[in-house]
């Protein structure tokens, strides 16, 4: 097999253990999950994440491999890629040290992770109902193509994703990868008839509880031959439709327990038909997934005509959030041992306790906007300097001189350790920082 990949069978029994969303009425962090991180909504982005809650668990686990317990920090996995591979000197590389150092932290290898535990209960699931059908890949190379990442999933070249407003280019023609649906066709190629896709993916975006310029996907694509509708005495799409609900039904009752399922038609590139699958939890529909048909052109360009084959997409901190009541994204990537004790492999039924609540700081910042500002570089601005100790930056006021036609924006900057108190002079050296830089990056006129 490939190097990185293998089968999802295992004779060990052990205690281990696109995405594409859009709606939510709640305005608690976990609950607006559906539309920050949907599809159709915020950035319209053709990829995204999904969600997820849990009241059962499988009483007994397979799994792929012995992995050992690592905290953020301590690398397990594939190596980070040589930093001069990713932090080139092209004119279109966007990418900054902060985004370098989380590449090869790989929380998805990790087994008493939150990632990892989510990672580890797809896959025993898709092993459960199809031993020995599906390979797992999570060790694929970051660094893609532009034509792996958009043209050969059919975004269109007009597309907001492929801006570098929204994406992390290390050169014109290479980025970080956006979705793990950049390796679809170059798995195809090899003839995987059911594969399972995770890693760490990247992507320009605002700064609060649900959002994190790095996070971890799932992609899973299954073939069928002729042979395999025709048993089933269906036509080939209505046939691969059939077994794709089934199976993303089955998970979702994996995680969730017996939740009650709905399907939404959707619209995406690479799918068609196309779907959001939805479940009743907590009183109300959530988004959990999107899915769909794969687009014909994909499969028979790279896998081989005369096949049907489906394809969905997820985000595992989405469904780690909803499981684990986990309230802030930043959590994830803490080595506070007190946040990480809390979870081991196997047990999807832990619940965050928070363990402490520090005071934030706030602190507003005013200017006249230029050509060279955008939200997502002011965001990624603010990251570079401030890290993870920045919780929020928000638009509180926005007005245009009617004499003028200048436009101002003010931004509310939420600087909070999840750790420790912030003193009132290193935040201010902080926020120093970030207006020089604000000014001097982005040309705003500071008021």
């Amino acid at each position: 097999g490939r190097p990185g990949s293998r089968v999802l069978a295992g004779t060990t029994p052990a205690a281990c253990s696109c995405s594409y969303s859009t709606s939510s009425s709640s305005s608690s962090p976990l609950a607006s999950l559906g539309s920050s991180l949907g599809l159709c909504g915020h950035q319209q982005r053709p990829f995204a994440r999904s969600s997820s809650s849990s009241s059962n668990q499988p009483s007994s686990r397979r799994v792929l491999r012995p992995l050992a317990t690592a905290a953020v920090g301590v690398r397990s996995g594939p190596a980070a890629p040589a930093r001069d591979q990713v932090l080139t000197s092209d004119p279109a590389n966007n990418v900054t040290d902060y985004i370098y150092s989380k590449m090869g932290v790989n929380l998805h290898h990790q087994p008493s992770h939150p990632i990892g535990i989510i990672k580890q209960a797809i896959y025993d699931f898709f092993e459960k109902e199809h031993p020995g059908v599906f390979k797992a890949f999570d060790d694929m190379y970051p660094v893609v193509s532009c034509h792996a990442n958009f043209d050969e999933i059919l975004i269109p070249a007009d597309h907001v994703s492929r801006s570098a407003n929204d994406t992390y280019y290390v050169s014109a023609d290479k980025v970080l990868r956006c979705h793990t649906s950049a390796h679809q066709a170059e798995l195809l190629r090899t003839k995987q008839p059911a594969f399972l896709v995770t890693g760490d993916v990247y992507r320009r975006d605002s700064i609060d509880a649900t959002h994190y310029p790095v996070f971890h996907q799932m992609e899973g694509v299954r073939i069928y031959s002729p042979a395999d509708w025709q048993a089933a005495g269906l036509e080939a799409t209505a046939f691969a439709e059939r077994e794709l609900k089934a199976a993303l039904e089955g998970l979702a009752k994996h995680l969730f327990g017996d939740v009650e399922c709905r399907w939404v038609d959707a619209y995406f590139p690479f799918t068609e038909p196309s779907f959001e699958l939805e479940i009743f939890f907590n009183g109300k529909w959530m988004e959990v997934l999107g899915c769909g048909v794969m687009q014909q052109v994909i499969l028979d360009k790279n896998y081989g005509e005369g096949h049907k084959a489906w394809a969905f997409g997820l985000g595992l901190e989405r469904l780690a959030m909803v499981l684990f009541d986990i309230p802030d994204i930043r959590l994830f990537w803490s080595g506070d041992e007190r946040f990480l004790k809390q979870f081991k492999a196997g047990d999807l039924r832990a619940k965050f306790k928070s363990y402490s609540k520090f005071p934030a700081c706030y602190k507003d910042m005013a200017f006249w906007v230029s050509p060279e500002f955008s939200e997502n570089n002011l965001c990624e601005l603010v990251r570079g300097i401030g890290g993870d100790l920045v919780e929020e930056v928000q638009l509180i006021d926005n007005f245009t001189n009617p004499k003028t036609q200048r436009t101002s924006h003010c931004y509310r900057i939420t600087y909070r350790s999840m750790e420790r108190s912030l003193t009132d002079d290193e935040i201010n050296g902080l926020q120093e920082r970030v207006r020089q830089g604000v000014s001097e990056e982005l040309k705003v006129e500071l008021r």
